[in-house]
């Protein structure tokens, strides 16, 4: 039995882009958590019945935010390599441990990513794509995988280093700070954006233009005070708000 390298961590890093490769309804992400994981029970274990027990555990139904994944990817690593020692939990704990950080995590990461950064990148992209250039694409990509990308594959390595101490208050708080601040910003640049949209360079659109930017604001506000907005509809509703804008423009 060794102990995990930096090696073996980027590796889980890495695989991690994967996790919903082999979503299912019965175990969601189980199967793309025991893969991504596999490279630390390689490492743990090197004799080959054991390590495919314990992979095999692993493949049991899992679900949470992917991104925020590599969290509890390392922080479960941890808990992997201390049992391979001997001195570790057995694996109804691992079990549990799993099912408290996926729901945590999830729950955390659904609002930093689904409902904060990315309708912030999108903002920004459509900021910088109104003065008619390709840079807002570039700016939205560029802007939500920073965050996106950078706990992906440092989450993990974090993960391993806090053990099942990863989402305690203080790491929680942070999280929530972090939210709060992308929402204030993300305010603050839909205003910037409806102001340029309105009155372009000071002069202000048709009634017609106004009009139907003013319906379709409505109909978004409306639509986001459902329990569970449809990505879907949002996605249809921005590219009809699209054309309507592109038509008057």
């Amino acid at each position: 039995m060794g102990r995990l390298t930096g090696a073996d961590l980027w590796r889980m890093a890495a695989r991690t882009l994967l996790l919903q490769a082999t979503f299912n309804y019965e175990r969601q992400q189980g199967l793309g958590w025991a893969w991504a994981l596999q490279p630390a029970l390689r490492r743990l274990y090197p004799d080959a019945a054991l390590r495919r027990e314990r992979l095999a555990e692993h493949t049991a139904y899992f679900n949470t935010q992917p991104t925020l994944a590599s969290l509890a990817l390392g922080a479960v690593a941890r808990l992997e390599e201390e049992r391979a020692g001997g001195a570790g939990p057995d694996a109804a704990t691992v079990a549990r441990v799993k099912t408290v950080l996926g729901s945590s995590l999830a729950a955390l990461g659904d609002q930093l990513f689904w409902f904060t950064l990315r309708p912030f990148a999108a903002c920004l992209g459509v900021l910088v794509a109104l003065g008619s250039s390709w840079w807002g694409a570039a700016a939205m990509l560029v802007c939500y995988n920073l965050l996106h990308l950078g706990i992906r594959f440092l989450g993990v390595r974090w993960g391993y280093r806090a053990g099942t101490a990863v989402l305690d208050e203080g790491q929680r708080r942070r999280y929530e700070r972090l939210t709060g601040r992308l929402a204030t910003l993300g305010a603050a640049l839909v205003g910037v954006t409806t102001a340029y949209l309105l009155a372009p360079e000071g002069a202000p659109r048709v009634l017609v233009f106004q009009a139907s930017f003013a319906a379709g604001l409505g109909l978004g506000l409306v639509g986001g005070l459902r329990p569970r907005p449809s990505p879907t509809e949002w996605a249809l509703g921005v590219g009809a708000l699209c054309v309507v804008a592109t038509w008057f423009r």
